[in-house]
């Protein structure tokens, strides 16, 4: 059972949560390689280029919360999961406007940008896996 996170009833943590793409971060930053270009062409070429990297991994790239794992989608296609009892810590870096999601396993350290609804991942997190 998949369900989306609503803002009446919050999902329950058997529930299987898939986050929303969010594409707030890559626009912003394609956004902002306009400026950068007229000043520094290929430093503005490349950070739009890397937009658009950023725009087809939010396009593509799923979320799913499930009662034990976070499990990573790529075109519906299962690419990893995490188990939440192998979870250390996480961390949305920079609250106000989030950028950038880490968290660490007992082995090993991940980040990633920030591509989902950051509200509902901050949820999912806080309920499937609160920090220690």
């Amino acid at each position: 059972m998949t369900a989306t996170p609503s803002t009446s009833t919050p999902p329950t943590p058997a529930q299987t949560v898939e986050l929303a793409p969010s594409y707030l971060l890559p626009f912003a930053i394609l956004l902002l390689s306009v400026p950068v270009v007229l000043l520094q062409r290929w430093v503005g070429l490349t950070t739009a280029v890397f937009a658009v990297f950023l725009i087809v991994q939010a396009a593509t790239i799923r979320l799913r919360f499930t009662a034990t794992t976070l499990e990573v989608y790529r075109s519906g296609q299962q690419i990893r999961n995490f188990p939440y009892a192998e979870w250390s810590n996480w961390r949305v870096f920079w609250p106000p406007v989030p950028i950038l999601f880490y968290f660490r396993e007992v082995k090993s350290i991940h980040f990633l940008p920030m591509l989902f609804d950051p509200s509902a991942l901050r949820a999912c997190l806080e309920q499937r896996c609160p920090v220690k």
